[in-house]
């Protein structure tokens, strides 16, 4: 996984750069200088450029790129956005040599059109407050400047984002590239971050792998070698009984669709055998075109009920995961049915969509599972698990899912744009693939199906997400291609996944 640090764990980077490698501000700030003007001078059309400068390191790391491109020939101003006597003394050392190298400075907001190019160096990775004054006014200048055609690129982050949540504090710089340093920051990875950050590309410090490993990011963006690490060749002697069997407790009378498309995100996961509990009603539609899925018709036509219960369990023997919500009709009886099968079950569990409902206001019920659990929330039933607003846990995806994670002890997936998978144990990824032709209903449904598959196929439950939301993410990528992101369907995703596989070679 690619880094992603907080804003804690990039100061803890500056300290320890100093303290063991030996590596001073002034030469830190002299590596990223360089790295963004080496990305910046492609930017420029018109061979002038802008560097809008803040108060504190990040300005100092934007005049010395405003050096830089200097050298590469291009016509060069620094733009003082506050006086020069609130600069760091690190970056009044450096404007210094700006002026040596012939550089000019104004502390008016020049005026910029086709071609040109601003660097944003305002307000780096520290901010907690919205900008204001004369730092929101230059964001805005530097926003109406890129209307006109001038080219933004951004210093570290852009201005006006949290660089821990992707949240905007207020004002924030839409730049067409970002050149971020040693590694992500986590608000880079997450929306609207990632959107104001437009083209992202990562600068050197100058400093040894060692120092990362010594800060033990708890974060990290999903890669496909990631994923393609956690499977291996099936072997020639392989069968079915070796790949897990799936049991699908999922639709309600109106929502036998729910069913099916949980089936068909299983079905092409791998897993050796899925089985679909149901009504019958259910069953009757929910099979169509499926033969491969085997059925056990649950009695009647009610909610989740304890009259449910010693059928389920009985089902479950023999079957290494189970896949939960999607469709269900629940009661007020339903997530304590949900709470006895999971203490009661050693196999792994996911549990999505109604379920999820069920479930909520009842801490502790994922907590006692007596097998790995996986939720997989979007933000408003994520909410309701939590007892927030989908404003509160939007401002937040990581503390969100992170918190749950930990409380519950399960496995957290938390959609949306950039889902956000946490870990009881802490750790974090962000998955980077996805779109929003994924925003039809029953994508949820096919990725519940798919991580039960894996998570049946033996995968830790972790994993089994990590993959999971990785792969059903690829797959609406590589559909949009073809068919648009409004003329994508869940069923389609489903299916792609197979080609997926051909790909990765498994």
């Amino acid at each position: 996984m690619i880094p992603l640090l907080t804003s804690q764990e990039v100061k803890a980077l500056d300290a320890l750069a100093e303290r063991r490698f030996g590596l001073s501000v002034d030469l830190l700030m002299e590596h990223a200088g360089r790295s963004v003007a080496e990305v910046a001078a492609r930017w420029c059309a018109s061979g002038r450029a802008v560097v809008f400068t803040g108060p504190g390191n990040n300005g100092g790391d934007g005049v010395v790129a405003a050096r830089h491109l200097i050298a590469a020939g291009l016509r060069v101003e620094v733009a003082l956005v506050v006086p020069e006597s609130d600069l760091s003394p690190v970056c009044q050392q450096n404007l210094a040599r700006f002026r040596a190298a012939g550089g000019h400075t104004s502390t008016a907001l020049p005026a910029l059109g086709l071609g040109d190019l601003a660097l944003d160096a305002l307000l780096g990775t520290g901010l907690s407050r919205a900008p204001d004054g004369p730092l929101a006014a230059a964001i805005e200048h530097l926003n109406a400047a890129r209307a006109l055609g001038c080219r933004v690129v951004a210093v570290d982050q852009p201005s006006g984002v949290n660089a821990d949540t992707g949240t905007a504090l207020g004002a924030c710089v839409q730049a067409d590239a970002t050149v971020t340093f040693a590694a992500y920051k986590r608000g880079l990875a997450q929306e609207p971050g990632a959107t104001y950050a437009g083209a992202i590309s990562l600068g050197s410090l100058g400093l040894p792998p060692a120092a990362l490993v010594a800060i033990a990011p708890r974060a990290g963006l999903l890669e496909l070698g990631d994923v393609r690490g956690l499977f291996a060749a099936r072997t020639a002697a392989g069968f079915k009984n070796d790949f897990g069997h799936l049991l699908v407790l999922a639709g309600s009378p109106g929502k036998s669709g729910a069913a099916a498309l949980v089936l068909r995100g299983a079905l092409r996961s791998g897993a050796g055998l899925v089985t679909l509990a149901a009504p019958a009603s259910v069953l009757a539609l929910a099979l169509v075109g499926q033969p491969e899925a085997m059925s056990i018709a649950l009695a009647g036509e009610a909610p989740l009920g304890p009259a449910e219960l010693a059928p389920l369990q009985q089902a479950l023997s023999g079957k290494r995961a189970l896949a939960i919500g999607p469709g269900l009709w629940r009661g007020p009886a339903t997530g304590a049915v949900i709470g006895e099968l999971l203490a009661s079950y050693e196999g792994a569990t996911v549990l999505d969509a109604d379920a999820l409902n069920a479930i909520a206001g009842k801490p502790g019920l994922l907590a006692a599972a007596r097998g790995p659990t996986v939720v997989t929330p979007h933000p408003g039933e994520m909410g309701r698990l939590l007892g927030k607003s989908i404003a509160d846990v939007q401002a937040n995806r990581f503390s969100a899912a992170a918190d749950f994670a930990c409380t519950e002890r399960t496995v957290v997936v938390l959609k949306g744009a950039k889902t956000v998978v946490a870990s009881p144990e802490g750790e974090l990824a962000v998955v980077p693939t996805g779109n929003p032709g994924l925003a039809h209903g029953g994508t949820g449904d096919v990725l519940c199906g798919l991580i039960g598959g894996l998570l049946a196929q033996g995968l830790p439950a972790f994993a089994a997400a990590c993959a999971g939301a990785y792969l059903h993410g690829l797959s609406g990528d590589r559909l949009t291609a073809s068919l648009g992101q409004r003329g994508l369907t869940a069923g389609e995703v489903a299916d792609h996944l197979g080609a997926l596989w051909a790909e990765l070679g498994l």
